[in-house]
């Protein structure tokens, strides 16, 4: 039976990462040759191509958190769409700061 422990030391083998990295830039080339045609195909391959990297390049990621400082809005639906946890915490974080407070009859003192 594998766990997510020896998952995750078979993915941090320098080789595994290489390779996962070379997939998403073929991805990406895919997708990019794919584009012209009509209909989305190109970004089924080009979508995965990104998160490949994204998880494997630190250059990537370094870019990736410019990208959300620069536009926190493009980054929120970056995180959406690679389902990362923090955009669910984030989003959490949010919703409380946003709702009013709470002005039932007992929090006015009568």
């Amino acid at each position: 039976m594998i766990n997510r422990r020896k998952w995750r030391i078979f993915f941090d083998k320098p080789l595994v990462e290489w390779g996962m990295f070379a997939a998403g830039v073929l991805l990406i080339m895919g997708g990019l040759l794919i584009a012209p045609i009509p209909g989305p195909g190109g970004i089924f391959l080009i979508a995965p191509g990104l998160a490949l990297i994204l998880k494997t390049s630190m250059w990537a990621k370094r870019h990736y958190v410019k990208v959300k400082r620069w536009q926190p809005k493009a980054g929120r639906w970056m995180d959406w769409a690679l389902r990362r946890p923090s955009a669910l915490r984030r989003e959490a974080i949010r919703k409380t700061e946003r709702e009013p407070p709470d002005l039932s009859e007992s929090s006015r003192g009568n």
